[in-house]
């Protein structure tokens, strides 16, 4: 009787995303940012107040926000109220502002005795690290959502970077504007990172009477 060759059978592999948030990761509500930083305020933390702060305000990459010098910020013993750097995917530069609150984390953080003599804004405590890596940066991000009990698959250090900027969409609809403070080249990346929809393009026409 002749042998049936049976097809192989592939074991299946679990998906490396089931039961995981995938996509764009979520910005921040302004209630959420506030209840995170006053978490932080209240344990002392200054450091990672300093980093949420800088974070929010700056809008930028990760790879960008750990590799901050204090000079960036500092001029003539003040944090200045506008900065601006050279983003290392683009090289090109951005500017961004810092609000008065987070200039003032930024003050009490660089007077403290962890960051003197470094000359990165968030130094290493390794030492063969000059600043932070963006993969700390990422599990302190992951702390921070955990800690007022979101979940941390939705958020990750692109949250910080869209926080503010989602924010500014939402209440003026200026795409041009959140274009120039991301340093995005053209605006269709700026609507794709925002996830911009035609009911939101036909939301923001309905309110323009001319």
């Amino acid at each position: 009787m002749p042998r049936v060759q049976l097809p192989a059978v592939t074991p299946k592999r679990r998906a490396w995303n089931k039961g995981r948030l995938v996509g764009q990761k979520r910005p921040l509500l302004p209630k959420q940012v506030w209840a995170i930083r006053a978490r932080l305020e209240l344990a002392g933390n200054l450091r990672d107040l300093a980093l949420f702060n800088v974070a929010i305000d700056s809008k930028l990459r990760g790879c960008d926000l750990v590799s901050l010098k204090v000079i960036d910020l500092l001029r003539d013993d003040r944090i200045r109220e506008r900065v601006s750097v050279v983003q290392s995917k683009t090289n090109k530069p951005v500017q961004f502002e810092l609000a008065e609150n987070t200039r003032e984390t930024v003050t009490n953080w660089i007077k403290s005795p962890e960051i003197i003599g470094s000359q990165f804004l968030f130094p290493s405590r390794f030492h063969d690290r000059p600043h932070i890596s963006t993969r700390q940066y990422g599990r302190l991000v992951r702390d921070w959502v955990v800690s007022i009990g979101l979940e941390p698959s939705g958020y990750g250090t692109h949250s910080m970077r869209r926080t503010k900027v989602a924010e500014i969409y939402r209440k003026t609809g200026n795409l041009r504007a959140v274009q120039l403070l991301l340093g995005h080249t053209k605006v269709d990346s700026t609507v794709r990172y925002l996830g911009v929809e035609l009911e939101d393009a036909l939301s923001i026409s309905e309110r323009i009477d001319i």
